[in-house]
């Protein structure tokens, strides 16, 4: 489920997000790199070898933000990706987990306060 902006109320899920939960909080997989470059940023799975590609920088900030948000809203929040290209992102980070370059956290992980 996804929702149109900050308390507006939530919507259907985004075509190819059906089983990616962007209410969830995520993190980078333990078995990723992460190496930004000036279009993004390569990753480097070392458990299944495999190299793919953030391809903008923006992406690359949503990624790195999943770790300290609450949820998936919250990292697109604070990387500043506008609403209108919201639903190419979360399709985006569907792919990324499904592909195991991130993954869903408990919701004490990260947490500071405890």
């Amino acid at each position: 489920m996804t929702t149109t902006a900050a308390g507006a109320g939530p919507k259907a899920a985004p075509a190819g997000v059906d089983d990616f939960d962007a209410d969830a909080p995520y993190r980078i997989s333990g078995s990723v790199s992460v190496r930004p470059e000036s279009f993004g940023a390569l990753v480097y799975d070392f458990h299944t070898r495999r190299l793919s590609f953030l391809k903008t920088r923006a992406l690359v900030r949503v990624v790195e933000a999943l770790a300290d948000q609450p949820d998936v809203h919250g990292a697109l929040e604070v990387a500043e990706v506008p609403a209108h290209q919201r639903e190419q992102y979360l399709k985006a980070l569907a792919g990324l987990a499904k592909a195991g370059t991130i993954q869903p956290r408990s919701t004490t992980e990260g947490d500071t306060t405890s």
